[in-house]
């Protein structure tokens, strides 16, 4: 299976009031993970947007907080492809920090269209992608 492995660090901006990574983030850090899985494979996520015309919206997000993450923690976000439909994709997250799972998430994207209309995943991005995910 592949995955990829990203280090970021809480930033002070990123806490609440007690210190504690502000729950939102969590999504902002799987996005983050997301463009480098796609990086990773060798595909700019800037690029799929401005050339191909082609967007991943969230279309469903799961976010499970099993510890809590404060100011100037380094974690580490490791992002795998769970699924790939013709024009979906599931991604899966593990947020961890010394070694513990703090945080574990999914999110469900839909390829589309500039105008929001599905479109099949290009052959390219779909076998990049089929490729990470162990055979059963």
């Amino acid at each position: 299976m592949f995955e990829n492995r990203t280090e970021i660090r809480v930033r002070y901006a990123d806490t609440d009031q007690m210190g504690v990574m502000y729950y939102s983030n969590y999504l902002v850090w799987f996005e983050v993970a997301r463009t480098e899985f796609f990086r990773s494979l060798g595909f700019d996520y800037r690029a799929l947007e401005k050339e191909r015309e082609i967007y991943l919206p969230v279309a469903e997000v799961e976010c499970r907080y099993r510890a809590s993450l404060r100011y100037d923690d380094l974690a580490t976000i490791v992002s795998r492809v769970k699924n790939v439909g013709n024009s979906r994709l599931v991604f899966e997250y593990e947020i961890t920090l010394g070694g513990k799972t703090v945080t574990t998430g999914l999110t469900k994207h839909a390829f589309v269209n500039r105008t929001g209309k599905p479109v099949a995943i290009p052959e390219d991005i779909r076998e990049a992608l089929i490729r990470t995910i162990p055979s059963e």
